[in-house]
């Protein structure tokens, strides 16, 4: 997966759309740790409501377990931002929001909260297209805002690949 700071993101996200156009997919995002900052980098661009059927902010565990659909167990065993997690989340932001695409983030941006096994910059990320499934571990560094953003171009940018491999 590429990253790089230079790509314009609005580049990314008109390339993502055209891409989800072409197959006419719909995009859904389930997001943690970045509280809604996918929806909004991809809802500034004009033409998003045709490709993109929204978001599902899930910040406490509940709401990932009662609206996303989230096993519990999942959450107890694995903890909120896992592969594990992400994975879910996708899926139930997938059929929540009736979309064929959807990516998942789940991570803990700080500067509090991060722990020996998870430090500060951990984000897992998921992604889905039909019946294909994708996820990573990221660790990025800077301040809460700076690894919000980072989570949210790599996340769109993984889409986009994820979408452009898939074809036709």
């Amino acid at each position: 997966m590429t990253h790089t700071k230079n790509e314009n993101l609005e580049d990314i996200i008109r390339a993502l759309g055209t891409e989800l156009c072409k197959r006419s997919a719909l995009l859904a995002a389930a997001e943690s740790c970045t509280g809604g900052l996918i929806s909004h980098e991809a809802t500034n661009v004009s033409g998003s409501s045709g490709w993109f059927a929204g978001g599902v902010v899930a910040y406490a565990n509940h709401v990932k377990q009662q609206v996303l659909g989230v096993p519990e167990t999942v959450l107890t065993t694995h903890g909120a931002v896992s592969r594990e997690t992400v994975l879910a989340m996708a899926q139930g932001a997938r059929r929540l929001l009736g979309a064929q695409a959807a990516l998942a983030v789940s991570g803990i941006a700080g500067p509090d909260g991060g722990t020996p096994e998870k430090p500060v910059g951990t984000v897992w990320m998921a992604w889905a297209l039909g019946e294909a499934m994708h996820s990573a571990l990221w660790r990025f560094s800077g301040t809460r805002l700076e690894i919000k953003h980072q989570t949210a171009r790599v996340a769109l940018e993984g889409m986009l690949n994820m979408v452009r491999k898939a074809g036709g």
